[in-house]
């Protein structure tokens, strides 16, 4: 009786040793936290997503972040989103990047997901003005 209770608990802390290292071995180099202050973190709601012309990743998304303008991202998420699926959604982004041009159009952010299977976007856990720091 004693092997059918300790091996199921030897497996299971196998398996999250084997997870943990895994995991310490994909970690970016440190950073000082000086470093990580200049990230400009902010939430905004997607008003509009379309698939860019041309392109079988890109989604264009246009931004409010509460300012008097919206600002377009480019994502490389149509592979696991239809873009209707986006509008309306609030989220998490990196609004401070240097704009990036894609496809001809210019990219001035980057939206913040888990990757994995399918990547999920990280969103606050109830509505919060647009414009909102992330702390």
């Amino acid at each position: 009786m004693g092997d059918r209770i300790v091996q199921p608990i030897v497996a299971l802390l196998a398996s999250f040793i084997s997870v943990n290292i895994s995991f310490m071995e994909n970690v970016k180099p440190e950073i000082e936290i000086d470093d990580l202050y200049k990230i400009d973190v902010r939430i905004g709601t997607i008003k509009h997503a379309e698939a860019v012309p041309n392109s079988k990743k890109l989604i264009k998304l246009d931004v409010d972040y509460g300012d008097a303008e919206t600002r377009q991202i480019l994502t490389g998420m149509l592979e696991y989103y239809d873009p209707a699926e986006l509008t309306g959604m609030q989220t998490t982004f990196i609004v401070n990047l240097k704009p990036r041009k894609m496809m001809g159009l210019e990219s001035h952010g980057m939206i913040f997901a888990a990757d994995g299977e399918k990547p999920v976007f990280l969103k606050p856990g109830g509505q919060v003005e647009n414009g909102s720091n992330v702390i």
